[in-house]
């Protein structure tokens, strides 16, 4: 699998808009909302943007090199109390990953990329490429979930498609 440091580029960019509108959501929302069991795979909406969150911090700590989050999937539900405070540090996030995207060469795409899963407890070895589509995939994923619980509360859902994406940032 080949990927471009455009590729990474465009995703951490489209990343950082859906995040935003996500922020405008949470907001329009009484916190109860927020963390209103909605039985989901994790929960809440806060609950899934915390696992999000989470899963973004632990393979940009792969790819980066910098702080993984603690705890394991199980705790990623409560990574941030409140929806100000995951705003707060989804930007700071989003920041990391568009900052690392912006520096990358297509040689950092290439390889193998080796870690120690906690949640199969073993150490994993897969396609570097492979574990980068799967980061910007997994976004899409819990994003397509928190899409549907605002829904489901009535919310007015963020605009998802890709080829709605601003061309003039600001990405953060």
């Amino acid at each position: 699998m080949m990927i471009t440091p455009e590729y990474c580029v465009a995703m951490a960019r489209y990343n950082a808009w859906q995040n935003r509108q996500l922020k405008a959501a949470f907001e329009a929302l009484p916190a109860a909302e927020l963390t209103k069991n909605r039985k989901a795979f994790f929960g809440s909406l806060l609950g899934t943007a915390n696992h999000l969150l989470w899963g973004d911090l632990m393979w940009m700590s792969r790819f980066d090199g910098g702080t993984a989050p603690e705890g394991g999937i199980g705790g990623s539900t409560g990574l941030c109390e409140t929806g100000l405070a995951w705003s707060v540090e989804r930007f700071r996030a989003d920041a990391r990953i568009l900052l690392w995207a912006e520096g990358l060469h297509a040689v950092d795409l290439v390889g193998d990329l080796t870690w120690w899963s906690g949640a199969l407890g073993r150490e994993m070895r897969k396609p570097r490429s492979l574990c980068v589509v799967h980061m910007f995939n997994h976004q899409t994923h819990h994003r397509g979930q928190i899409h549907a619980m605002l829904t489901a509360a009535g919310a007015v859902a963020p605009v998802s498609d890709l080829p709605f994406m601003p061309e003039d940032g600001p990405w953060l």
